[in-house]
């Protein structure tokens, strides 16, 4: 027997594992057979002066729970072994159902990693003339608007996807540093990079920096290019 526990997940796991083994139907698990391939397999790893992680050892209780209560003289209709018996095929199957759904589930977190979150706020809270001068929030949002479309525009065929989390925090940090070489930039020129979480993060992270008058953003023209002036950079 190939034994190691380091390819199962739980408990749970090695059991339906086994199942799987004795190529039995899921609806239809010959329970005594199951368990006394479980508890060999524990017993194997014991004799071998292995560690066996906790829960491998609770299970292996139960089972030999509804084992010593099916040698010991019963009647077919032993309520409460059957419901022990039943209970327990219940959750293996339950848990097959949980594993098919993992790989599901792994691909909707690689879909949630193009999204950046924060806590809801108010635009009305930027929308502040002393902040922005005589350019207008709605004109702001338009160029952000704009920026993510030519970000998806020039986008490669494939991309790679990766966890890391930038925050606002980070990228005010940035900005920041990005000013101790010049006292005005173009708005485009404060986003180094096309990923869309990146450029959220830029955006809310101008949009606080304004808030707080650390940065100016005005157009010298009407329809001209945006442009962002260090303002109180502390």
């Amino acid at each position: 027997m190939d034994i190691s526990l380091d390819n199962f997940q739980g408990p749970m796991d090695l059991l339906l594992h086994l199942v799987k083994k004795k190529e039995m139907d899921i609806m239809n698990i010959k329970i005594e057979i199951i368990i006394d391939e479980y508890l060999n397999y524990i017993n194997s790893f014991e004799k071998m002066n292995l560690n066996v992680a906790s829960a491998y050892l609770v299970m292996a209780s139960e089972l030999l729970e509804i084992k010593s209560r099916m040698l010991l003289p019963h009647e077919d209709n032993d309520e409460e072994l059957n419901d022990l018996k039943e209970n327990l095929i219940n959750r293996i199957i339950e848990y097959e159902k949980y594993k098919e759904l993992v790989p599901t589930f792994r691909e909707l977190e690689k879909e949630r990693l193009n999204y950046k979150t924060k806590s809801p706020t108010s635009i009305l809270e930027y929308k502040q003339e002393q902040l922005i001068s005589d350019l207008t929030m709605d004109t702001l949002v338009k160029a952000y608007q704009n920026f993510l479309i030519r970000i998806e525009e020039e986008k490669p065929i494939s991309t790679k996807i990766t966890k890391k989390e930038i925050s606002i925090e980070s990228q005010i940090l940035r900005i920041k540093e990005k000013f101790k070489t010049g006292k005005r930039f173009q708005f485009d020129e404060l986003f180094e990079k096309r990923t869309r979480p990146y450029v959220v993060a830029t955006f809310l992270a101008l949009l606080e920096m304004v808030r707080y008058g650390e940065i100016k953003i005005y157009q010298e023209d009407s329809f001209g290019t945006i442009l962002c002036e260090a303002g109180d950079v502390k």
